[in-house]
């Protein structure tokens, strides 16, 4: 699967946080802080930037391609409810997104490293795909081996690394917290605790004037 290799603080001078993207907090450059910008809605190209920059806020924070995003919307588009809140929780419920709100990965790519190298348990069986879709009642736990457990658990000896302040989901429950050995999804993840600022509805309109 192809991923993203360029300069991640460029995507987010120009699209704002992308707390899965980039594991560092730092503030922005005087004058380029893309939420600070008083963007106008009377010509068309604005409004074609303003959605495009936020289908590409979903893109890059949850590390898809433009295919699978694609896909998600159109499995989105055919499930009952809200198109724009069926599409958050499909991308909250993947297994690589599930770590990093665990904070067992500094990022949603460093998770996705660990599911590729076969470190994740769910339900007591290896799964390594990233896009596995987790469901109440699954079990998630590191392999049961010491370089496993190492590598979940080596950033929160690093004192000097500064990571976004992330707000501990409710649909999540850690068994253990001091060891954070096993962790449990009780319910599919609600709007209000997405983890990433964005708007949706812009992103539905989007894809709506490309199909």
């Amino acid at each position: 699967m192809s991923r993203y290799r360029g300069p991640r603080i460029k995507k987010v001078y120009r699209l704002g946080a992308l707390p899965g993207l980039l594991q560092k907090y730092f503030k922005y450059r005087i004058g380029k802080d893309p939420n600070k910008k008083k963007l106008s809605y009377r010509t068309k190209s604005k409004e074609y930037r303003i959605r495009l920059q936020e289908k590409q806020k979903l893109r890059f924070h949850y590390g898809l391609t433009e295919r699978q995003l694609v896909r998600y919307m159109h499995i989105a588009g055919k499930s009952k409810g809200s198109t724009g809140q069926v599409l958050l929780q499909l991308l909250e419920m993947r297994l690589d997104n599930i770590l990093f709100r665990l904070n067992m990965a500094l990022t949603i790519p460093a998770a996705r490293q660990l599911v590729n190298h076969r470190h994740i348990l769910v339900n007591g069986r290896i799964v390594d795909i990233p896009s596995y879709r987790c469901k109440p009642g699954d079990i998630i736990t590191p392999k049961d081996n010491q370089r496993s457990k190492n590598l979940i658990f080596k950033f929160l000896k690093k004192k000097k690394i500064i990571i976004y302040l992330r707000k501990f989901p409710k649909h999540l429950h850690i068994v253990s917290k001091k060891k954070k050995s096993e962790a449990h999804v009780k319910q599919i993840i609600d709007r209000e605790d997405v983890g990433l600022k964005i708007k949706e509805y812009l992103v539905i309109e989007y894809y709506s004037r490309q199909f």
